[in-house]
């Protein structure tokens, strides 16, 4: 089994050693490649317009996060095509699909670039300019894998002219259309053609070979080279759509086993169904399952004692029962209550959000889906949703409360940052204290509140101004506390300002809490935000250029949170990927 992932850079020790995987493999399976362009891998990622081209690598890595396959893709924004450098597997894996599932991905990407269509280089099939039977099968093989997504060599050109005469092996330049119109403008095909060989192989191209290849293009449009494989058997060609331009969503499918029926208790499963059944409306996202998480996720950011505590309690509370918490001792780590239901204060900090023995399993969903989703960004999605109940930001290291339980978008942003820098931006109309007291002292996690102000808004003991962060964390924890009553326009201000904390931070990933409570008559709330001012936030967050990852908190006024929840996915999706956000 493998997962396929994106590297941005080498700055996380999981990147660092991916990076160096890709390396070996490139010294393995390209032996005659040159020491300096293997070497030179980190800095493309690290400054990927240094070479004229955006570089952008995936990697198939096994559950140990071994390397068994990469692919490296050239992006140029000028010209509008995309540059296939290498793709391979490792020396030890000898099948599996690892190539093809790489290559799809690409092609996902490219189409989300808005890309021509993906152009590299090909060893011939043709024994006049392949000598050796033996590869001449392989450079077959490889063509013919090709094909099958109507990807084909370039007719009637030079490109395949050697460098030096009687060279063995000059490559053939192949063009996969994407699925798309396959046909490419002379001109732009001659733009491109030079901006390859100048680029990539300046230092070994005469600049009077390049002049010839680029004049030996003269069909108008190009011609790709009749099939010769697979006539009656290739795929249709196109990426199933761009994939990755959707928003992958994960619904926690059994949240509503969690179902409190008691008077005041707003956090009830017609939320999910109402959100859910506006986001059907579009076509804008893509269902897909969650996994199922060991139970050592929850430990990356909540106590080990504080997880045991929930498991026992919930476990043994009799169906339909639910417990309160009613006392609340000083917290006294040597001495904590001995009796479960007096010890539920120990851990919570109010007197609303019960324990019973479905709140455990639907709270472990929530989680599931929260870092299936993570893992989706992971692979290269733009955006993910996790549709999730119970919520999450208000459960603390050591604390549950305000209907949260463990802290979701906290666990995916832990895991998020061993990969790259995090924000998370909390739009709640609460204070997120779950992930600020988390994450307080880290400088890898960028944690920004925007909220009704404690002195009037729940949890009413944190999400002040003043709250930077301590230690390596000071700077790193930013909170808007806002007034009770105000404007719409005051409230985007505020977004704005939170935003460009963020751009300052340039996170490599965003995870947004995504509470929709601030809806104009939510019964937690007091903002008058409507379906259309829904539009403005969902195009402001849009508009930030990081794969975003949404998990699901408050908004309790079902008659309108799916329509809101409707309005800000279509606008974050238009701002990310519609002709403005492209």
């Amino acid at each position: 089994m493998f997962r396929i992932r994106r590297i941005h850079d080498d700055l996380r020790p999981l990147n660092q050693s991916a990076v160096k995987e890709v390396q070996q493999i490139l010294r393995d399976q390209f032996p005659l490649l040159a020491a300096d362009d293997i070497a030179k891998i980190p800095e493309l990622l690290r400054d990927p317009l240094k070479q004229g081209f955006r570089s952008i690598l995936y990697i198939a890595e096994d559950g140990r996060h071994r390397v068994q396959g990469f692919a490296l893709l050239s992006h140029d924004q000028k010209l509008g095509f995309c540059f296939l450098d290498y793709i391979s597997t490792a020396k030890r894996i000898t099948s599996g699909g690892i190539g093809g599932a790489l290559y799809e991905h690409l092609r996902e990407e490219a189409l989300a670039l808005h890309a021509c269509g993906i152009f590299f280089e090909c060893l011939p099939d043709d024994p006049a300019l392949c000598s050796d039977p033996e590869i001449l099968k392989q450079n077959r093989a490889r063509l013919k894998f090709y094909e099958r997504y109507q990807a084909r060599p370039i007719a009637g050109t030079a490109y395949e002219t050697p460098l030096q005469p009687g060279d063995d092996n000059p490559p053939y330049l192949v063009f996969d259309p994407l699925g798309q119109t396959p046909e490419l403008p002379l001109e732009l095909a001659r733009k491109i053609v030079r901006a390859i060989l100048e680029r990539r192989y300046g230092t070994v191209c005469s600049p009077d070979y390049i002049a010839m290849v680029v004049a030996s293009f003269t069909e108008d449009p190009v011609r790709l080279r009749a099939p010769r494989y697979l006539r009656n058997n290739a795929l249709d060609g196109r990426p199933k759509l761009a994939r990755k331009q959707k928003i992958a969503l994960l619904i926690n499918e059994r949240h509503d086993i969690h179902h409190v029926r008691e008077r005041g208790y707003v956090e009830s499963p017609v939320r999910i169904k109402s959100i859910r059944q506006e986001l059907e409306k579009t076509a804008l996202f893509e269902l897909l399952p969650a996994q199922n998480f060991p139970e050592s996720v929850l430990t990356s950011v909540h106590d080990r004692d504080y997880v045991a505590y929930l498991r026992k309690v919930c476990h043994n509370l009799a169906p339909g029962k639910s417990l309160y918490p009613y006392v609340f001792p000083v917290r006294n780590s040597a001495r904590p209550p001995k009796e479960l239901a007096v010890r539920a204060g120990y851990y919570c900090i109010d007197t609303f959000t019960p324990l019973n023995a479905n709140a455990w399993h639907a709270a472990r969903g929530a989680v599931d889906c929260a870092l299936s989703a993570a893992h989706h960004i992971l692979e290269g999605f733009q955006l993910a949703y996790a549709l999730v109940r119970p919520p999450g930001h208000h459960a603390e290291q050591r604390a549950f409360g305000g209907f949260c339980y463990f802290n979701n978008a906290a666990i995916a942003a832990q895991l998020l940052a061993e990969y790259g820098r995090v924000a998370i931006l909390d739009i709640d109309y609460h204070h997120g204290n779950g992930q600020q007291v988390i994450f307080y002292r880290r400088s890898d996690v960028l944690t920004v509140s925007l909220h009704g102000h404690p002195s009037f808004a729940y949890p009413y003991f944190s999400g002040f101004e003043d709250e930077k962060g301590e230690g390596e964390g000071v700077g790193f924890n930013h909170n808007f506390p806002l007034a009770e009553t105000l404007t719409a326009a005051e409230y985007l201000a505020a977004l704005n300002r939170a935003v460009k904390k963020i751009n300052r931070f340039k996170p490599d990933y965003l995870v947004i809490c995504l509470g929709l409570d601030t809806a104009k008559g939510d019964p937690t709330g007091t903002w008058p935000l409507t379906a259309e001012d829904f539009d403005r936030v969902g195009a402001t967050i849009g508009r930030m250029p990081v794969p975003t990852l949404l998990i699901q908190e408050g908004g309790y006024r079902t008659r309108s949170i799916g329509i809101n929840a409707r309005h800000f996915f279509s606008a974050l999706w238009q701002a990310r990927f519609g002709p403005s956000g492209a």
